[in-house]
């Protein structure tokens, strides 16, 4: 990354034992840091602990929300907010801050003037009252903040790295449409979840090119919003297998017994269920067999276009968690690994996802593919069409999305002192 964070730094300092050591090292190393890079933020709401709140604000307050270093290396110049709640934190916040609340996208990326004034722009749209499609996704106006976007930088003649969190859209063709224009524009974009990201227990990733022939992965509460967490999950993992990303060919989305029929029938490994279960560190209501504690579970079945398959369950209320396991060609036994999100306050986790946003912006290189997060929506709105259908199998050949990855995980630094939901220390 172009700028330093407190974690690269420490590392850096080897074995300077003495105070004074210290002290110059850090200053070489503040004095190493290019300029902080201005950022535009355009957000569906800003309340406490929305994802605004947990991605812009750590830009005001720190990786650590609470005002003090390590910080990025960006700083909101403006901000732009679709609805305002009455708990908003804005005005506080640009009074704070001195950041420029802008009544319209245009004014948030222009600073009122007549040119593109900011070198990073974030789209966040997650939160806020809006109408849900037939399938139950929440119809958040992703397209409609990246092309009030892409307006302003095909007016000026200049663009900026973007990321818009989460999906791309909450339909393929408002994302394909919003993939297609980044490269038209050859606008850096990058999008989706903080699991790729966050840490895992125990540490685990994939060599590039491993043989793998299944995965399965565990999820929870919601199928839009956290079974699109879920989807990110298993694809940061498959999309390091031999011959990288080739698209996927079928969707399927089962409920209820079906689930258990389909296990029982060899549908999915359940030896890479039992390995991801085994992950778990809440044993949430769990009494006995699993069909017991998940009476009413949903399988999302991908099928990819090289013979790869994966199977994600979600399992309310016995589970809590994202796990995954999954098979390599030559293993023995599955692996497996939890991925493990901080579910207080400062949500730690959110600290890595800027931190790739920061890279991108301060180098003009995507940190991770968007190609990722193009097919992880069109594989969640493949699989809700198929469960409004009743459970239908859908090919997908509009999902013939192929890329290489290009982000390689590696185990970040323990999580910050958890705070309650409201911020304050738990001790």
């Amino acid at each position: 990354m172009c700028s330093i964070t407190r974690r690269d730094f420490l590392a850096g300092l080897g074995t300077a034992l003495t105070a004074g050591a210290f002290e110059v090292e850090l200053s070489e190393a503040e004095a190493a840091k290019p300029a902080p890079r201005k950022v535009a933020a355009v957000v569906t709401v800003y309340t406490h602990n929305s994802h605004a709140d947990l991605i812009v604000g750590r830009l005001l307050d720190g990786y650590h929300l609470d005002g003090q270093a390590p910080r990025p290396n960006l700083k909101l110049v403006s901000l732009n907010i679709d609805q305002v709640a009455a708990e908003d934190k804005r005005r506080r916040l640009a009074a704070k801050h001195g950041v420029r609340l802008c009544q319209t996208i245009e004014e948030a990326l222009t600073i009122g003037g007549s040119d593109l004034a900011v070198s990073g722009v974030l789209l966040v749209g997650e939160h806020g009252q809006y109408p849900t499609s037939e399938t139950g996704q929440t119809m958040y106006p992703r397209r409609r903040f990246f092309e009030e976007t892409a307006a302003v930088f095909r007016r000026t003649g200049r663009v900026a790295p973007v990321f818009s969190d989460k999906h791309l859209s909450w339909n393929w063709d408002d994302a394909k449409w919003m993939y297609d224009t980044a490269r038209e524009l050859k606008v850096p974009l990058m999008a989706g979840s903080s699991l790729p990201v966050t840490w895992r227990r125990p540490s685990l990733d994939l060599k590039r090119g491993a043989r793998l022939s299944e995965a399965v992965g565990i999820s929870y509460h919601t199928l839009d919003a956290y079974g699109f967490h879920a989807l990110e999950m298993v694809q940061c993992l498959c999309e390091r297998r031999r011959g990288g990303e080739v698209g996927v060919a079928a969707a399927q989305c089962l409920e209820g017994p079906a689930v258990w029929k389909a296990r029982d029938a060899g549908r999915f490994d359940s030896k890479l269920l039992d390995a991801a279960w085994t992950r778990r560190e809440q044993a949430t209501r769990s009494k006995g067999r699993l069909e017991e504690s998940v009476p009413n579970p949903t399988a999302f079945f991908i099928e990819y276009r090289d013979g790869f398959r994966a199977t994600i369950l979600t399992l309310n209320p016995a589970n809590a968690e994202w796990c995954a396991g999954w098979r390599e060609a030559d293993e023995p036994e599955p692996r497996s690994t939890l991925f493990w999100t901080q579910e207080a306050r400062p949500f730690g986790h959110f600290t890595f996802l800027v931190q790739g946003i920061e890279r991108m912006i301060h180098t003009g290189q995507p940190t991770w593919p968007a190609e990722r997060t193009l097919l992880t929506t069109g594989m969640l709105e493949a699989l809700l069409i198929s469960r409004l259908r009743g459970g239908v199998r859908l090919e997908t050949p509009h999902l013939a999305v192929r890329y290489q990855p290009t982000f390689d995980w590696h185990e970040p630094a323990p999580p910050p002192q958890p705070l309650d939901l409201s911020g304050q220390s738990n001790k």
